[in-house]
């Protein structure tokens, strides 16, 4: 990765009170080489810091981002990310995440190895989402997992119909459905059935929630393609998730769009793992 790194941006777990070390420690390490630490307002508070930028300023204004938290934390901030393309250096707190691989002993070499331009990073598509209500947009937003429809807790099997590129694709009786990402094929699909995708396919992924119709299975599509999604009028108690942690109830004949953002993710890799290092560490594969 060749990338000149003047200001880095810092970003952790909100309320995760063991991370305020290794801020400090990041913020020292940046002060020792003349690279200004940014800091956004949750992790201000946590550093005890006067001063925290707000997300989407951080980013703009960042040459690179570190997030210390897990894989949830990255999935808040890829949400954030916009037209200002900035690579994101994920150190996962805990147990192994897909996402946030880089483990805390690694994060200072990877760090200098991002310096000394010997890093590599990954591209990782992103979807925008667009839920579309009458003859106008109710809500917009981008995702990096899936986009998933489902019903309410007391609600009976849902009607989806789905088209892909204005092309009538099929009705899903089902308790839901999920639009994901090649990153998301690890994610809620994986659970429901769906195959594990590499991560940087050119890919969407279309799976079916407990189906009604057995013979429904994940469709993988090209990243070239609109997957609509509409709700039957008379339906009740469904809700729309983004990356299982923003979302909103849908109304019935509620339309969702799902495509291929113009924004993409930029990963930090690990020099020491790799994505099927991470399937077997993280699914067991090979255990007896």
């Amino acid at each position: 990765m060749n990338r000149d790194i003047r200001r880095i941006g810092i970003i952790a777990k909100p309320k995760l009170t063991t991370v305020s070390t290794v801020v400090q420690e990041l913020m020292e390490w940046c002060t020792a080489r003349q690279i200004q630490a940014l800091l956004d307002k949750e992790t201000a508070v946590l550093t005890d810091q006067s001063e925290g930028l707000e997300r989407k300023n951080l980013v703009a204004a960042s040459d690179l981002i570190v997030v210390l938290g897990g894989d949830g934390t990255l999935l808040s901030v890829a949400r954030v990310m916009d037209s200002h393309s900035v690579p994101i250096l994920a150190v996962n707190f805990g147990s192994l995440g897909f996402l946030t691989e880089i483990t805390l002993e690694e994060t200072f070499a990877t760090l200098q190895s991002v310096l000394d331009h010997g890093a590599t990073s990954q591209s990782r598509m992103m979807v925008d989402v667009a839920v579309l209500r009458e003859n106008g947009c109710v809500a917009e937003y981008r995702a990096l997992n899936d986009v998933v429809l489902t019903k309410g807790a007391l609600a009976r099997i849902i009607d989806i119909d789905v088209n892909i590129d204005n092309r009538f694709v099929a009705t899903y009786k089902a308790d839901g459905l999920i639009v994901s990402t090649p990153t998301g094929s690890t994610a809620y699909a994986l659970s429901a059935g769906g195959p594990i995708v590499y991560p940087t396919l050119g890919a969407m992924l279309v799976t079916p929630i407990a189906s009604h119709t057995l013979t429904f299975r994940t469709l993988v599509v090209p990243d070239t393609v609109t997957v609509e999604m509409s709700l039957k009028a008379i339906q009740e108690s469904v809700y729309l998730t983004v990356d299982g942690q923003v979302g909103l109830a849908l109304k019935g004949e509620d339309r969702i769009r799902v495509r291929k953002s113009a924004i993409a993710l930029e990963l930090i890799e690990s020099s020491n793992k790799n994505f099927f290092d991470i399937l077997r560490r993280k699914l067991k594969w090979g255990e007896r």
